[in-house]
């Protein structure tokens, strides 16, 4: 044999053996403290399945880490450029989490305040979504409320959703669980924050009404707002109508 044709044969050994090492360490098997939090649930009114994890980038799984905010303990920071949410903890740390934001159109930024939270909370669309996409009616029932989708596995709202106001009004905004789990770390939603319904379950117990919760400036290129006087938009005034974006399906 050659030296050139062993050269050639050595190669092309050391490069199978490099891919097969490569498949190895891209099959790893995630840290079991990212992964356990989100098997099945059947402890609640509504069964919560397990996480197809394969369909969620590992880093929008939750964990705790060094607190990159400047807020104090209890407060919500959502950071929608890179679809993580923070919930500050005392002694420097924050839990973070992954969430799926408002596409193009939708997106928000601003502050707020944890005015309730509920846990399988009632879904009621506006009758202009319901005549856009008549097939939604036939999910509907007449609610304490108004008609609307009762809470269940099925509902767009999840397990938990935590409802943001200001200035003693409803934004119509939502912190929620999804029914889409692998929208997270995307912009999808009409304007409410999504998550993981593991991950809101687990937010829903550590926080309080009356959190404060900041949402940093969208990404470059969606919808501007108009800013207030402390440099924040107010969220009502993100449209003349707030109705009229709830109008448009906002979940």
């Amino acid at each position: 044999m050659t030296l050139s044709k062993l050269s050639r044969r050595n190669f092309t050994l050391a490069s199978a053996a490099c891919l097969m090492a490569n498949r190895t360490t891209s099959a790893a098997p995630l840290d079991s403290t990212l992964t356990s939090p989100y098997r099945s649930i059947a402890t609640e009114p509504f069964p919560v399945p397990a996480i197809e994890l394969s369909r969620v980038r590992p880093e929008f799984l939750r964990r705790e880490v060094d607190d990159p905010t400047r807020e104090a303990a209890g407060a919500i920071v959502v950071d929608p450029a890179r679809h993580f949410l923070y919930l500050v903890l005392p002694g420097g740390k924050a839990m973070r989490y992954g969430v799926g934001v408002g596409r193009s159109g939708f997106a928000w930024s601003g502050e707020a305040r944890v005015n309730s939270k509920q846990a399988w909370p009632d879904w009621y669309p506006p009758k202009e979504m319901l005549e856009r996409q008549p097939h939604l009616a036939r999910a509907m029932r007449k609610l304490r409320s108004g008609l609307g989708m009762p809470g269940g596995s099925g509902n767009p709202l999840g397990a938990r959703a935590l409802y943001l106001w200001q200035d003693n009004r409803d934004t119509l905004f939502r912190i929620h669980g999804t029914v889409e789990p692998w929208t997270i770390g995307t912009n999808a939603s009409s304007g409410c924050i999504r998550m993981i319904n593991q991950d809101v379950m687990d937010l829903y117990e550590r926080v309080e009404p009356g959190a404060r919760v900041l949402v940093l400036g969208a990404p470059a290129g969606y919808a501007k707002t108009t800013r207030g006087g402390d440099g924040l938009p107010p969220l009502h005034n993100l449209v003349r109508d707030p109705g009229g974006l709830a109008g448009r399906g906002l979940w």
